[in-house]
């Protein structure tokens, strides 16, 4: 594209599991330049060419001179835990958040990208689906999702300013390389035996797999047309059921299938129970946690709207997916995650 002004895209987070997922897909294209913003550059891809620009987003200065000059940011270095630690998620999180929005904005970025969750609307279990504008709804006992949510409120209050402010709704993360999901989550947890169905396991999952995230950041920071706020549904192609998932992680790591179901209000009891006595029992994080049972509600949350602003088409096949994050857990020992990233 000689010739032509290339977009400028900035990817905060850019060693993380999303964040150089991110990276790879934008640098398979010819009409953007991308800037790395990370703390440590040599947890980038090792692929990667491009700027580089090192910091951390907790230092004001740094979320002021790091958003200069460019077209577009893709928000993807967000603190985050599945569970608690409130205190952190404002400090770590929502605070820095709000102001590198803000000092986009008057840096003049043409577009924002965050990456927040399908699990900020409310699940439905009678069949129906989850728009892209379903209304947010709090759920009072998971910070991090709670927090992403007045994010959200704060791009639509300030999406007439200039910037054109878009959430990217994402499913459940999938793929090499996912130590903070679902999967890295589960499979330690179903060597236990302890883990039930929840409502029989007829929930559907929203997956979605590493490559595919890519591509929908890359296709939202040059998509044209967009409204002055958007929000898309960004997950797999299928909505596999709760049992179908966890019958497929036991059979590929040779883990143990539940043995027994409890209705989601018993699951949610209990996770809180485990929170409360945390401190008591051993381990690095709870048994079980109220997120967990969260992200296994039904949550169907078609993605047509993002193809039809975006051409975004997931491509990748959720079982692949998780045999990749399986496999490297195996290699591990199914480590026990900590459910919360270091501060």
């Amino acid at each position: 594209m000689d010739g032509v002004a290339k977009t400028r895209v900035l990817v905060t987070g850019a060693s993380g599991f999303l964040g150089s997922n991110v990276l790879k897909a934008l640098l398979a294209r010819s009409d953007v330049e991308v800037i790395a913003a990370c703390r440590t550059p040599t947890k980038l891809p090792a692929s990667f060419s491009g700027a580089v620009r090192v910091g951390d987003l907790l230092d004001a200065n740094y979320r002021h001179s790091v958003v200069q000059d460019v077209d577009v940011v893709c928000h993807t270095g967000t603190w985050g835990a599945f569970w608690g630690h409130a205190e952190l998620e404002r400090t770590h999180f929502l605070t820095p958040a709000l102001d590198l929005i803000e000092q986009s904005i008057k840096a003049g970025v043409r577009r924002v990208l965050l990456a927040s969750t399908v699990a900020i609307s409310k699940a439905v279990r009678d069949g129906r689906t989850v728009d892209d504008f379903a209304p947010p709804q709090y759920t009072g006992f998971w910070p991090h999702v709670d927090r992403l949510i007045d994010v959200d409120a704060y791009m639509q209050a300030n999406s007439q300013r200039g910037t054109q402010m878009v959430t990217m709704r994402l499913g459940h993360f999938v793929g090499a390389g996912n130590q903070l999901g679902l999967v890295s989550a589960l499979a330690p947890r179903l060597r236990t035996r302890l883990v039930p169905w929840l409502s029989a396991g007829r929930g559907r999952l929203a997956l979605v797999a590493d490559s595919d995230l890519g591509q929908a950041f890359a296709l939202a920071s040059v998509a044209e047309a967009l409204n002055d706020y958007e929000s898309f549904n960004i997950c797999g192609a299928e909505f596999p059921t709760m049992r179908e998932v966890f019958e497929f992680i036991a059979a590929e790591g040779g883990l143990p299938t539940p043995r027994y179901s409890v209705p989601y209000g018993a699951g949610y009891a209990f996770g809180w129970l485990m929170e409360k006595l945390f401190p008591i029992l051993p381990g690095s994080a709870p048994f079980l946690t109220r997120s967990l049972v969260h992200v296994a509600e039904s949550w169907v949350c078609p993605t047509d709207y993002a193809q039809r602003k975006l051409g975004y088409v997931p491509q990748k096949d959720w079982r692949s997916a998780v045999r990749e994050t399986l496999a490297a857990l195996k290699v591990a020992g199914y480590p026990w995650p900590r459910l919360a990233q270091l501060a």
